[in-house]
């Protein structure tokens, strides 16, 4: 008996050694990306509090890092001395804001609807036909909204004209871009999250609708009390990692559907548009280093906090 426990040990451990390196070789990709273009690059921090110059006796990356001056937060000033800080601020924070809302209730309130439709082919058409924006690029997205709002051709500009309505100028009127933009946003991204809160909703035991129908509780019942509260830990997660964003912006979105029209900055100016613009007209490579480390510090805070309050209100819906 003791002699085949012996026997037996050893080939266990193997197929166990076996099984473990055909796993990390399946995730090795995965890590070797992640090192490359995750970590490997966060070397790059250092450009923050270096006033960068290419020295042409030795033009490679690490002879121009070891060469350039320290200038400490020097580099962090220019994002809060210039005039346009508080609106590129404003804008960032606020649309962040206004959409992390608006995405929730609209995304949770289309899965759900999609989630009572019984023909799963019409189903499968309107998951399809929201989630299809997802895929297409900011620039791609740019032109269709031009050829809505051109002011020589754009189809609204000729709907004025024949109403006899004087034509806006669209690109160049501010007013009305924080609503195109929230309308893009939202026709773009709205499928993507609406698909992640339905693979939740059929997730959910059916017997626990049965159980609320047998109580008598209603259409708006079931969703209230029962699928809210099992969609309540996705919720929470996806609204963290949202927050931890709230000092990112879409570039895409802010620099490419506007047209980099400049009487439009007052409604479109955010901080990444900003940091690419210094960047082209400057070419102070330190500079948007510094607006990338900042966004990401201020990021990862917003994260702790976010995640801090939601273990202490809801454990369980903790990202750890």
């Amino acid at each position: 008996m003791s002699r085949a426990l012996t026997t037996k040990g050893p080939s266990i451990k193997i197929k166990s050694t076996k099984k473990t390196l055909l796993l990390t070789s399946m995730a090795l990709p995965g890590i070797v990306w992640l090192f490359l273009f995750r970590y490997l690059p966060m070397f790059g921090i250092i450009l923050s509090f270096k006033d960068y110059r290419i020295y042409y006796q030795k033009p490679s990356l690490i002879n121009n890092i070891i060469h350039s001056e320290w200038v400490g937060l020097k580099n962090f000033r220019f994002l809060f001395v210039t005039t346009d800080a508080w609106i590129m601020v404003r804008n960032t924070i606020g649309y962040n804001a206004l959409w992390i809302v608006l995405s929730l209730v609209i995304s949770v309130s289309f899965a759900i609807m999609l989630n009572e439709i019984t023909s799963k082919f019409i189903a499968k058409t309107y998951q399809t036909m929201m989630f299809f924006p997802y895929f297409l690029s900011w620039v791609v997205v740019s032109y269709f909204v031009f050829a809505f709002l051109s002011q020589d051709k754009g189809l609204i500009s000729h709907m004025q004209q024949n109403a006899g309505v004087p034509v806006t100028e669209w690109y160049h009127d501010p007013k009305p871009w924080p609503y195109i933009l929230t309308i893009a946003y939202l026709w773009k991204n709205l499928g993507y999250a609406c698909v992640l809160y339905l693979a939740a909703i059929t997730g959910i035991d059916a017997s626990q609708y049965e159980a609320a129908r047998i109580d008598g509780a209603n259409k708006w019942q079931q969703v209230i009390y029962v699928t809210l509260p099992h969609l309540k830990t996705m919720i929470i997660i996806i609204f963290i990692m949202n927050v931890g964003k709230i000092f990112n912006a879409d570039f895409g979105l802010f620099y490419s559907v506007p047209m980099d029209s400049g009487p439009l900055f007052p409604a479109t100016q955010v901080v990444d548009t900003y940091v690419y613009r210094a960047l082209r007209n400057m070419g102070e490579i330190g500079m948007s280093s510094a607006a990338g480390l900042f966004q990401n510090v201020v990021g990862f805070i917003c994260i702790m906090v976010a995640n801090t309050i939601t273990r202490k209100v809801s454990p369980e819906s903790s990202l750890f």
